[in-house]
This record gives structure tokens, sequence and C-alpha cells, in this order.
């Protein structure tokens, strides 16, 4: 047997818990991923894993060995990869996990146009405004805005930055007057971002300081960006939002933007991969593209 090979099934068998569902994750039967870990054992002159009819579990010299086979596996990929990348070409599917208003608005066509530049890269795309674990989802690359935790095992690269800003329409303006500082908010009414009974705060930057919070009196919360552009549009409030999100409404003559002596606040976009001894062609081509178009879109 391929010794490599039988390390790759050893260690998808000890991350599974069994044989029978390393057979079906590798599609082999399970005697044959048997027959692999003996061939390991046999030629190491020791056992790997303890089997019994209910469970298995690796031994103490398992438990190392296998430590081993995951790094030497990990250089094989790169080694492979570094073939790949030779020819010049992104290949394969590219899985990236990302919020949907901004995923969609604005992640998106970037990589479709990537994709359309190279026909040999497949997309799975997954628009989701929860947290996905990188390596429990399969995800490639993950994109997050606002402020990270601090994770072991992830590379993040800041993409964009997106500018807030407060606007409202001209027919509120007309009835309730214009806002001219942050402390005249307080006088009008507020559509606010909220999630799971939660609303996030109106931030303005300051210098030397921590952002000034503030929490505008209102009767609307709203979970999605778009919904609350809609409603400052209809004339039901001022509104904090992304400058991008609101950039054609404003043009439109839909909404005003407010506060022009007031800086706006700046939440970071980031895409986060698994730290590993090699980056794929197709994930490195990916950021860079993001990194290239998304501060364009931004302005």
């Amino acid at each position: 047997m391929d010794r490599l090979s039988s390390m790759a099934v050893f260690v998808k068998a000890a991350d599974l818990g069994s044989f029978a569902a390393a057979a079906d994750a590798l599609d082999l039967s399970g005697p044959m991923v048997g027959k692999h870990v003996r061939f390991l054992e046999q030629r190491l002159g020791v056992r790997l894993i303890n089997r019994t009819t209910r469970r298995q579990s690796l031994t103490e010299f398992g438990r190392a060995y296998y430590d081993r086979c995951r790094s030497v596996l990990a250089e094989a990929e790169a080694a492979d990869a570094l073939a790949a990348e030779q020819l010049s070409e992104p290949r394969g599917k590219l899985r990236v996990t990302m919020p949907v208003l901004f995923g969609r608005r604005c992640v998106a066509p970037v990589l479709l146009e990537l994709a359309g530049r190279h026909p040999k890269l497949e997309l799975d795309l997954s628009f989701s405004d929860s947290l996905t674990d990188l390596s429990d989802g399969g995800f490639d690359l993950a994109i997050r805005t606002g402020t990270l935790e601090d994770k072991a095992g992830l590379i993040a690269r800041r993409i964009a930055r997106q500018r807030m800003i407060v606007c409202a329409s001209p027919s509120y303006l007309a009835t309730h007057g214009t806002p001219r500082e942050i402390e005249d908010i307080g006088k009008h009414q507020a559509i606010l971002y909220g999630r799971s009974g939660h609303a996030s705060p109106w931030l303005f930057p300051r210098d030397d300081q921590p952002p000034m919070q503030l929490m505008p009196v209102s009767r609307f919360r709203l979970d999605d960006l778009d919904a609350i552009a809609d409603a400052a549009a209809a004339g039901m409030g001022v509104a904090w939002l992304p400058y991008w999100l609101v950039r054609e409404r404003i043009q439109a003559g839909a909404l005003v933007p407010l506060l022009p002596n007031q800086t706006g606040f700046l939440y970071d976009g980031y895409a986060l991969w698994l730290q590993a001894p090699y980056l794929p062609l197709k994930v490195r081509l990916a950021v860079d593209a993001l990194a290239a178009a998304l501060p364009g879109l931004m302005t």
C-alpha cells in the first residue's frame, strides 16, 4: 500500500471517530479502511488505534503519530498546490461565506467577475449574517465586517472600509427640520438596526478617543439595512447607514446626507482564511480581487 494514502485514511478515521464514517467520507469499504490502518501499524510495529465493538480511540503513540501525519499531509497538499499554481490558472471550487446584504451587493459581483475571467474556477457562495466556523463549514474564505475576535489559526486581511452616514428624506426634513450637530439627533425620530432584541448604537469618531456612541429615540427597529434605507426614503425618520448602500438614493434625491462637518465612522471589512502552509491560488486571487475592487465600491 502507499504510505501517504494510508496516512490520509488513518487521519480521517481518527478525525471522524470510526472506520465506517471514514469509509463513507473517502468512498472506501470499511475493511479497506482497516487494511490501511493495519498496514501502518505493521510497518511501525506499534498499535495506533484501540478498537472495540463499540468505540475506538487513539493510543498514546497514535496521538503523536496523528499529529505528524497531519503535518506531512499538509505539506504534501502544499506541494501539489504549488505545482498547480505553476499553471497560473485557478481551478476547482471556491467556497465563500459572507453577510447577506454586503455579500450580495458588493462581494458577489467581484467574485462572479473573477469567475468569468477564469472558466475553471467554480463558486459556492453562502449568504448568511450568522457567524460560520470556517473549518466546520468547509469554507475556503469568510467575509466579515466590524470588529474581529482574536482567534488562533485564522488569517485576516482588510479588504474594505464602509463609511457610515446619517441621512433622511427631503420630506422628513421639510416637516421636522434638519439636524446640524450630533446632539440634534436626539430631537428626531430614528430608524434603528437591531437583532434579537438588541439595537446597535450609532458611532461617531473622535480624535484620539473611542468613538461616541449614540442610541437615538426610535419607534422603528429593523434587522435589514436595505429596509431601513427604504423606510428613511419614505420619510419615516433619520437613519445611520453605509454610504455605498444609500449612494444611489442620494444621487436620485430620495435621501439627503446630514451632519456634513462630522466625519463618518468606518467599519472595516475583512477576508479570513484558515492558516495553512500554502495559500491556494484560487483563494489568493479572490482576496486580491476583493481588496482591489471593494474600496472603489465603498466611496
